[in-house]
């Protein structure tokens, strides 16, 4: 049986694309949603991952979420952070709870999730953590002050796990996206999207699956040397 892997926000999009090619990868695949049941019960009857509804921002939820997959999945050894929303506007329309919903489900449920697994984690001496950020936490972006400041924190929470969590075995990294072919990205308008592509250097939008296959090389059982780094796949968008 492979190692049992969690991915948040795992039914749609990015994390859907994670989830299937983990399980074609051999692993034990749990995808995380937080609303949406049409859409999660769908792809669990498509894909025969089980599926857990909770809210990565809930740190009391995230807890007893992770203990009950452990109880009928078994250990987790492996947790992609991918789970996240935007709310952009320009800061001065911006509301604090636009910044409070973004911060505590982007960044605040990396901090959850990671917290409800370490200890197991460090106790077997392996685990592996990948975080989805973003080029716009490493670039900015206007009228996501919010976002960029979450994407942004999850590269630097990332570094620093990672040194509490390489004498246990534990890597944690992450991996930016640029500009992918999702359906939130489909929802630009047409001449918005056309400008998003002119800057991109390879000339066209990234596929979830290239972002999976990051995912997969990352939580590799030969992956062990490579913790607290940020794997950029953008497309030449932006060279960090």
């Amino acid at each position: 049986m492979g190692r049992v892997a969690v991915v948040t926000g795992g039914t749609r999009g990015i994390g859907a694309a994670i989830s299937v090619r983990l399980k074609e990868a051999g692993y034990k695949v749990v995808a995380n949603y937080a609303g949406n049941d049409e859409r999660a019960n769908a792809f669990a009857a498509e894909t025969g991952i089980p599926i857990y509804k909770f809210d990565v921002a809930d740190y009391d939820a995230c807890i007893a979420a992770v203990a009950k997959i452990e109880a009928e999945q078994g250990p987790i050894d492996i947790v992609v952070n991918n789970a996240g929303i935007t709310r952009d506007t320009t800061l001065q329309r911006m509301s604090r709870s636009m910044w409070d919903e973004v911060l505590d489900t982007n960044l605040g449920g990396c901090f959850n999730m990671c917290r409800a697994v370490w200890e197991g984690m460090r106790a077997r001496g392996f685990g592996r953590i990948v975080n989805i950020g973003s080029i716009n936490g490493q670039a900015g972006q206007y009228g996501q002050v919010n976002y960029a400041a979450a994407k942004s924190g999850i590269h630097g929470f990332t570094k620093a796990l990672a040194q509490e969590g390489a004498p246990k075995g534990v890597t944690v990294n992450a991996i930016a996206p640029g500009y992918i072919d999702t359906d939130m990205v489909a929802a630009v308008p047409a001449n918005v999207l056309e400008k998003i592509i002119a800057k991109i250097p390879v000339g066209r939008l990234g596929k979830a699956d290239e972002i999976a296959r990051g995912v997969e090389f990352l939580i590799g059982e030969n992956s062990g040397f490579i913790t607290g780094s940020t794997l950029s796949i953008n497309g030449g968008q932006h060279m960090y």
